[in-house]
């Protein structure tokens, strides 16, 4: 049982449950505050979501619409992700969501191009805006937390207006790229007919899982990946070893961007949602995605699992009573789990605190000769 704590995955999975389980009682403790009547069954219908519907059709139908927004929840997460693996924060990630947004959306409704270049164009946008933090990071020594959030603004903004050219006349929101070309949308490869018949679930969540595997491939087998984590940890000693420090900067930041561009792609051109040029803040998917990053054990394949339940969690939220509470109650409960996963490498130092404790005690109440004898067969393996 100690040999297996010690494994780092199991203390990550360990963690994560833990603020999982956290994160939902003190949501239930605020239930009870506002109105303890119904407090148990709103927490109930959250972790439900889906399975609120009796009928079988209806919980695969809205199955699929949590996946839908399940990749690019999965995507901003990897983007954050990727760029901790090599010690950089990337909060920027928002911004860079935005700009695949509007990329994506722009290259459809205003240019009329299919869904392979808008996807790449959304790629080159997040690359685009994240390089700019990467050059002030790198050539100017600007913290990129500090121009990562200047740009979530100016990002957001900046497509504001240029979707502000093709959105409904009478309405706030873009055109439907379904209606307008629906050749950008993305493909449903049968997927549809799986989800009985939801038009959204496309090709998305599979491009997003092999995304995974690629990233997990170049972080943990590849020389560039070695690099990049080496430049991460300490640019100076990167440097001494003849590694381009600067340009390992950049390059991870553009990769971060192209991650979270992808993102904004993968959900715009299913069209489930539209585009509302007078939003004022910039989306959660970008925030959450920090989020669910921690919460998968800055893991690449956690973070497939640790998305999936974020998404699980604010999509709940909508089968909770409304007249007993506010529709931003669901809001709330994922924002107090998104809180405590920044407490699941605290935790983990706990847990290894712990152990090595143990193994202190039991090592101490033992004789010389048994210590000693137990080093000789360790040294023999």
């Amino acid at each position: 049982m100690k040999k297996l704590l010690k494994n780092d995955g199991v203390q990550s999975l360990l963690a994560s449950l833990l603020c999982i389980v956290l994160g939902l009682f003190i949501g239930y403790i605020v239930l009870l505050f506002i109105n303890p009547s119904g407090a148990f069954q709103a927490i109930i219908d959250v972790m439900k979501n889906f399975l609120n519907y009796s009928k079988s059709t209806l919980q695969i139908k809205n199955f699929g619409n949590t996946l839908v927004k399940t990749a690019p929840l999965l995507m901003c997460s990897l983007s954050v992700l990727f760029c901790y693996k090599v010690g950089l924060f990337n909060i920027g990630v928002a911004g860079q969501y935005v700009a695949g947004a509007c990329a994506s959306i722009y290259a459809a409704l205003a240019w009329g191009w299919s869904w392979p270049l808008c996807l790449l164009f959304a790629i080159l946008a997040g690359a685009l805006l994240s390089a700019i933090v990467g050059l002030l990071k790198a050539y100017c020594n600007v913290n990129e937390v500090i121009s990562g959030i200047m740009l979530n603004w100016i990002g957001l903004y900046t497509t504001n207006m240029i979707l502000a050219k093709v959105k409904e006349s009478t309405s706030p929101y873009t055109y439907h790229i379904a209606t307008e070309n629906p050749k950008a949308i993305l493909p449903a490869i049968g997927l549809d007919k799986v989800f009985a018949g939801n038009p959204y679930v496309s090709v998305a969540l599979p491009l997003a899982v092999i995304v995974v595997i690629i990233i997990k491939i170049l972080l943990d087998k590849t020389k560039l990946g070695y690099e990049l984590k080496a430049t991460g940890f300490n640019k100076n000693a990167a440097k001494y070893c003849g590694m381009a420090e600067k340009r390992n900067i950049i390059l991870t930041l553009i990769i971060g961007g192209a991650l979270a561009g992808m993102g904004g792609a993968l959900l715009y051109q299913t069209d489930y949602e539209q585009w509302q040029v007078t939003i004022s803040s910039a989306p959660g998917m970008g925030f959450n995605g920090i989020a669910a990053a921690f919460l998968g054990g800055l893991d690449p394949v956690g973070s497939i699992f640790a998305s999936y339940f974020i998404q699980h969690i604010t999509s709940g939220g909508a089968y909770v009573d409304k007249t007993m509470y506010c529709s931003q109650i669901s809001d709330l409960i994922a924002s107090l789990i998104i809180y405590l996963c920044g407490f699941v490498f605290f935790i983990k130092y706990a847990i290894n605190l712990r152990l090595s404790k143990n193994d202190f005690e039991s090592k101490r109440g033992k004789a010389p000769a048994e210590v000693k004898a137990e080093k000789k067969g360790g040294e023999n393996e």
